[in-house]
């Protein structure tokens, strides 16, 4: 790997290099909780209607990885729908090599379902969440909301697992994931789930893209929360893609 300035360029690296950049750790008894976040230099989290945007090939290209990494991709329901997410398109192959190397992807090769976070469980059952997917989505709600919901959405195909009383708080969140043996949690947004999950202390590390672009107007941040905090975070890595896109590595101290 060519270093410049205590950081990689991307070029640099092929598919094995990066999948040990971004290996979770081995063993785990609990989830992991990464989250990922594509922001411009002037730190708008969307340009346009959503974060694709932002998007660069470099960016596109850990994206991939990390979804490639994990067992499940955790979304807030706003996110789901702003983003019209579908299910997670991976490469078998490569999954189950991660799998035999100890740092991620699947045994059986099957891609990560996306687990939705929805107090209410107001979800359409025609979205492509439950209509593009090759594997169940999960729905992570409440005991109080409506139950026609939950058993339309059921009939979608998902896999409606009720995690609160009237909130989905993160430890709940995180039990929820844990009794389903999902321990390679990779958050995907949107702000309020993330701030959230920050607010909690329940995130292990942070990956952010930083486009190469200034977007201006009233775009939000990548973290939205209740109250102020702060968390110490140590640099595990920055990459460098020749057309100016950083990628950075978070974790905690």
């Amino acid at each position: 790997m060519q270093r410049i300035h205590n950081a990689i360029q991307l070029t640099g690296l092929n598919r094995e290099d990066l999948a040990e950049l971004y290996a979770y750790p081995t063993r785990l008894q609990a989830p992991w909780v990464r989250a990922n976040f594509v922001s411009s230099i002037d730190g708008s989290a969307t340009s346009g209607d959503g974060s694709e945007g932002l998007g660069t090939p470099a960016d596109k290209t850990v994206f991939m990885m990390l979804r490639e990494l994990a067992d499940v991709i955790v979304i807030g329901a706003g996110t789901a729908r702003a983003e019209n997410y579908g299910g997670a398109r991976t490469d078998a192959r490569l999954r189950r090599a991660l799998y035999d190397r100890g740092i991620g992807g699947h045994r059986d090769g099957a891609p990560p379902p996306i687990a939705v976070v929805t107090a209410s469980a107001a979800l359409e059952p025609g979205a492509r969440l439950f209509t593009d997917t090759d594997v169940a989505p999960l729905v992570i709600t409440t005991a109080t909301a409506p139950q026609d919901r939950k058993q339309q959405l059921a009939d979608a195909g998902a896999q409606v697992i009720e995690a609160g009383g009237v909130a989905v708080t993160p430890r709940g969140l995180l039990r929820a994931l844990a009794d389903l043996g999902l321990h390679r949690a990779l958050c995907e947004g949107g702000p309020h789930l993330f701030g959230e999950l920050l607010e909690a202390d329940a995130v292990d590390e942070l990956c952010v893209t930083t486009a190469p672009v200034l977007v201006g107007g009233t775009a939000r941040r990548i973290s939205l929360s209740a109250h102020e905090f702060r968390t110490s975070m140590t640099r595990a890595h920055i990459l460098l893609a020749d057309d100016g896109t950083v990628l950075t590595r978070w974790t905690r101290r």
